[in-house]
């Protein structure tokens, strides 16, 4: 209920009511480990619940049956046992606060990304000779649609892999290139994925943060393709992939063993967009404090609302 309060106070300042019920549907924590502090908090809850009701002094004198005679007949006052909670309550609101719920700001900046993405397509001839080709040219042109604001560069690859295009600014360049692919596009055969990610590497370099994706149906992973894999992570390259089914069928779950980021059907590319859709802006904290607005402040009112309580009560 406090966080609830929170998101209309905070609401008044921006989305109208339509943008209020997005911006709560992506809510994030900025601040997660401050939760561990609930657990303590809640122990010593159940302390002063099994300490019994405050008897102005006289719970240290007293014992529990003359305490509870005296509750009974409201001699402790009605009050007494739910304000003795009052400090705890204000304590969980703070380490709320502090754990920072923020939602998607409706007048964030938008920012054009220089974190590129690979799309790199199997065209060996077990994808390229059947019905995976269609799967992969529909998951590729789909990703294109998604990747507003990120330079995107497509690879080729069978025995070999070829560059196709450079990171560009302008993704719908490449749907015709994807378009027009075909079982005799490639001047080789084979699988070798480890070769996209040495081409995927040299179109990366000098990119502190970029995404590789695999549109496979898992032939060819290798050791060789998981050392590139590795090498690729290390630079700071996280690989997804999107499997197809091949003709004779390969082992898309063998694409798990080289990619760090999701995995997933052609047809079901939403693992794979939110992965993209985080990447780059959104892990750097500077960024991501100019794209979400902290409701913590607010929290922490609740808190000092309990407080102002307690000193009442004490006065």
């Amino acid at each position: 209920m406090i966080l609830a309060c929170a998101l209309a106070l905070a609401g008044r300042g921006g989305a109208g009511p339509d943008g209020a019920d997005r911006l709560e549907a992506r809510m994030i924590l900025l601040r997660p480990l401050w939760l561990l502090a609930l657990p303590a908090l809640a122990l010593l809850a159940l302390a002063v619940w099994r300490r019994g009701p405050d008897a102005g002094g006289w719970q240290a004198v007293l014992p529990p049956h003359m305490r509870a005679g005296l509750a009974a007949l409201g001699q402790l006052g009605a009050g007494a046992d739910r304000m003795r909670f009052l400090p705890l309550t204000g304590a969980a609101a703070l380490v709320a606060g502090l754990a920072g719920p923020a939602v998607q700001r409706a007048d964030a900046p938008v920012f054009a990304q220089s974190d590129a993405v690979v799309i790199a397509i199997d065209m060996s001839p077990s994808v390229a000779q059947g019905p995976g080709l269609s799967d992969a040219q529909a998951a590729a042109a789909g990703l294109l649609t998604r990747l507003a604001g990120r330079p995107v560069a497509l690879i080729l690859y069978a025995g070999e892999a070829y560059a196709i295009a450079a990171p560009t600014d302008d993704p719908a360049t490449l749907e015709t290139q994807i378009s027009v692919l075909d079982g005799e596009t490639m001047p080789d055969e084979g699988s070798r994925p480890a070769a996209a990610m040495a081409m995927a590497g040299q179109l990366l370099q000098g990119l502190r943060r970029a995404d590789l994706v695999l549109i496979s149906d898992g032939g060819g992973v290798d050791q060789a393709a998981q050392a590139e894999a590795a090498r690729l992570q290390s630079a700071g390259v996280r690989i997804s992939a999107l499997t197809v089914s091949g003709d004779p069928p390969s082992d898309p779950e063998a694409l798990g063993t080289i990619a760090d980021g999701p995995v997933a059907r052609f047809d079901d590319l939403g693992p794979v967009v939110r992965a993209l859709a985080s990447s780059g802006l959104d892990r750097d904290p500077a960024m991501r404090s100019l794209r979400y607005r902290d409701l913590g402040p607010w929290l922490a009112l609740f808190a000092l609302l309990s407080l102002l309580l307690q000193f009442r009560r004490l006065a």
